[in-house]
């Protein structure tokens, strides 16, 4: 496609990303509301994040399946109709205060994200040179992280209000009053989720009538001839996909748990549930930063091989502080694994040919790193503290940092 015609696929899928932004992001608040609501520890609590990612992990290969039989604009729809069930779940979860009801609708949310992002991401990286890719994916990123960050305002706002003079109250009120009081507060989420269901389902069908063309077979869009057998043939795929698999896991630590520990910190849960934005706000100043400078001044390579660096450093940081100062450092590591995603996602599907799609449903499925690892946070946090259970980060960037540097740049085993 040329420069001129591929702006209006451009526009859909920033409309898209904008859409996977919103739901991913409203787990950091989903995390203490249901923690209260549910009456959970940190390790149960973040079985929310686990519920909704480990949906990639199960489902990114049978949606590579579904997109080869409908097509991209017809699987678009249906992983929006899709999303829209798992909103829809959160009605009778909220009412009867069940707890896993709410995680099968996020997993099932998740399940129509992940056919998404297995359509869209693919898309938008060969919608133009491969050396240019990250600027793309960082378009795509500021959408995503814009909707990320009023996620939270928004949804903080309807579900966690006057949450702290909420709690002071739960501890006067004997069992029957506090049952009674923790199913109001659960009902909260009934509204904006039917909200959510409707938009989703407007949305699939003016994905399906906008006009944006199909995406063609990978022999047409992969020149060149490709001798290898098989994808995990692929040193730069197998490594990039486990970079992202520790990558997402990182984001998602910082992003999601940074209101509970603001929260460990002494800083009132009314303030520390909008903590996510400021996560990502400062994936947002990475995402410009990009934009401007790959391929530029700065190739993808070096771009993730920086943002390694900064992670490892913040990192250290959130252990060696306290207090506010402590939190300012997991905000800033939104800065260092802005560029992650757009500098992993070109490396490792480089000189893929004819595996492209499935080598994209394996990058895809590395988003379970978002489900695991941020569990395992939990547990730490329950066995050690929510501060000492941040050195899980620091192998993880170590990783990246190693993938920067060599890892992508392997072609045979």
């Amino acid at each position: 496609m040329t420069a001129k015609n591929n702006i209006f696929p451009i526009i859909v899928l920033g409309i898209l990303f904008f859409i996977f932004g919103f739901v991913t992001w409203l787990n950091g608040t989903l995390i203490p509301y249901l923690k209260i609501a549910c009456e959970l520890n940190n390790f149960q609590s973040y079985l929310v994040v686990f519920a909704f990612y480990i949906s990639y992990f199960l489902m990114a290969l049978p949606s590579s399946w579904l997109l080869e039989k409908t097509g991209f604009k017809k699987g678009m729809m249906i992983g929006l109709f899709v999303m829209a069930v798992g909103a829809l779940l959160f009605i009778p979860a909220a009412s009867s205060r069940t707890y896993y009801l709410f995680l099968l609708g996020l997993f099932i949310i998740g399940s129509g994200l992940a056919l998404l992002q297995t359509a869209s991401n693919p898309y938008i990286t060969i919608l133009g040179p491969i050396e240019s890719a990250a600027k793309r994916i960082s378009i795509m990123g500021i959408c995503n992280k814009i909707a990320g960050t009023l996620a939270p305002i928004i949804m903080g706002a309807i579900i966690l209000k006057d949450v702290d003079k909420f709690i002071v109250e739960l501890g006067v009120m004997d069992a029957v009053q506090k049952a009674v009081k923790l199913d109001e507060l659960a009902q909260r989420v009934i509204t904006p989720y039917t909200i959510m269901a409707v938009v989703l389902v407007i949305l699939g069908c003016m994905v399906y009538f906008s006009g944006i063309p199909e995406i063609a077979k990978e022999e047409e869009v992969n020149q060149g001839v490709n001798s290898k057998k098989s994808v995990w043939h692929y040193p730069n795929l197998v490594l990039g996909v486990t970079a992202l698999f520790l990558y997402v896991g990182a984001e998602v630590i910082a992003g999601d748990t940074i209101g509970n520990y603001g929260h460990y910190q002494g800083i009132e849960l009314s303030i520390a549930k909008n903590f996510t934005s400021l996560t990502l706000i400062a994936m947002i100043i990475g995402y410009v930063i990009g934009i401007f400078a790959i391929p530029k001044f700065i190739k993808q390579q070096t771009a993730l091989a920086v943002s390694g660096v900064l992670g490892i450093i913040f990192s250290l940081f959130i252990l060696i502080f306290k207090g506010p100062t402590s939190v300012l450092f997991i905000a800033l590591l939104g800065l260092a694994n802005s560029l992650m995603w757009p500098a992993i996602w070109p490396l490792a599907i480089d000189g893929l040919g004819k595996f492209t799609k499935i080598g994209s449903a394996l990058l895809i499925m590395g988003i379970a790193g978002g489900a695991l690892l941020p569990l395992l946070y939990g547990r730490l946090a329950d066995v050690l503290d929510p501060q000492k259970a941040y050195l899980i980060l620091i192998p993880c960037y170590l990783f990246i940092l190693y993938y920067a540097t060599m890892g992508h740049k392997k072609r045979n085993w």
